[in-house]
């Protein structure tokens, strides 16, 4: 078994509420109407994409969601917000560009997790 520190073991109710939070800010972020989402200078929104993206894979290992798992469904829900954005009275388009941003996003939450994992067990 996995030795972590105690900042990062899974704290059950504590690690299920972030994953829960950063769930429902991804829904306002990926969801809002486009007359909802600020301007902003090129490339923010794809840094915004990893970013949050990074959120949900750290915070989705640390409610110990198992990493295959995850890498998985959070693609798909990446894939599916980008259909829904662009097939949707949202206002917004799909890109493909923020859909890879999305994998990028998850890939990176996911090596953080496994990262700050081995430096606690060194």
């Amino acid at each position: 078994m996995e030795r972590r520190h105690p900042v990062l073991a899974v704290h059950g109710a504590l690690s299920h509420g972030v994953f829960a939070v950063v769930v429902l800010v991804s829904l306002a972020v990926l969801f809002a109407p486009a007359d909802d989402v600020p301007s902003s200078p090129p490339g923010v929104d794809k840094l915004v994409h990893l970013l949050l993206f990074a959120a949900l894979a750290a915070s989705g290992r640390w409610a110990g969601v198992r990493a295959g798992v995850l890498a998985v469904l959070l693609v798909g829900y990446a894939a599916v917000s980008e259909v829904v954005q662009g097939a949707s009275a949202l206002g917004r388009s799909a890109s493909v560009a923020d859909w890879v941003a999305d994998a990028v996003g998850v890939g990176a939450g996911l090596l953080a997790w496994a990262w700050a994992g081995r430096r606690t067990r060194a």
